[in-house]
């Protein structure tokens, strides 16, 4: 009998509307997480990523500091739910998570007050104990991606990033082979923002030195995590699970690059995991 390992996180580190972004970045960058819940008395009324902080950055048009914005402004509402204690759950997440192009489902019990949250992470980390050898890497991969190069400066590869609403840019060589890979999580861990302890500014992922002095290749690692296209899919979930990262770039056996799978992927493919699961048991057709 296949058991599932993880459901929720549980408790779940929150805000309420009042505070500011500020606040927000800090106890992501603290508590090493993406997304901060909102609640009025324990009941969920909104929610936070990263990607909103920059989407709201990008639009507004004051010149109002991080600790002067509260996140009733940015945070988005009426957060996605489920109710405790179905025995369906991650993939009624998976589910969810895939219809409204989101990241995390808020768990709550019968009279909606938050109880944990369900994570990309968790349904990944589920996917690689449950569902090996369903799957190839290929069949869920991205072949579509964008990609730059070292010597691209920090502002193009965050230009990038929020231009085409992606959360990674893969780096590669003159001949097109991957040499790494540029998040917004690598902005954040080298942003002067946390490391200074600014609270008056509202530039907290570009150091203050001029776009044209830093490069991409200042901040990638030397060292690149890659996936063959024909390998097990739930060994991409695992490695994700293991090295806490969201995307791992995808190769063909001479070290070509082919597209890159994501958690978003794994989700995608947990969607359909249990109808394929129980036709290959019944029928070895269908492997």
């Amino acid at each position: 009998m296949r058991v599932q390992l993880h459901l929720f996180t549980s408790p779940v580190i929150t805000l309420e509307p009042e505070n500011t972004i500020h606040d927000a970045l800090f106890l992501m960058q603290k508590s090493d997480i993406k997304r901060i819940v909102i609640v009025k008395d324990n009941f969920p009324v909104g929610i936070v990523t990263e990607r909103d902080v920059g989407k709201f950055l990008e639009k507004d048009k004051t010149v109002r500091a991080l600790d002067k914005i509260s996140l009733d402004e940015i945070m988005s509402r009426n957060p996605v739910t489920i109710t405790i204690g179905q025995n369906d759950h991650l993939e009624q997440c998976a589910i969810r998570m895939e219809t409204f192009q989101i990241s995390s489902i808020l768990v709550v019990d019968n009279e909606g007050r938050l109880v944990g949250i369900t994570t990309k992470s968790d349904l990944v980390r589920n996917f690689s104990n449950l569902y090996t050898g369903v799957y190839k890497v290929k069949d869920y991969m991205n072949r579509k991606m964008v990609t730059c190069r070292k010597s691209d400066s920090l502002m193009y590869a965050l230009s990038m990033l929020n231009l085409n609403k992606i959360s990674r840019l893969v780096v590669t060589d003159n001949a097109g082979k991957p040499i790494g890979v540029i998040t917004y999580d690598t902005f954040l861990r080298n942003s002067e923002y946390f490391k200074l302890g600014k609270h008056d500014t509202r530039q907290y992922l570009l150091p203050k030195v001029s776009a044209k002095e830093l490069h991409v290749g200042d901040l990638i690692a030397n060292e690149l995590l890659t996936i063959e296209s024909e390998d097990d899919l739930s060994k991409a979930a695992k490695l994700m699970t293991d090295y806490k990262i969201s995307g791992i770039p995808t190769v063909d056996k001479d070290g070509n690059l082919e597209g890159i799978i994501s958690s978003t992927d794994i989700i995608r493919a947990y969607c359909e995991v249990e109808t394929h699961f129980r036709l290959i048991k019944k029928d070895t057709h269908f492997a």
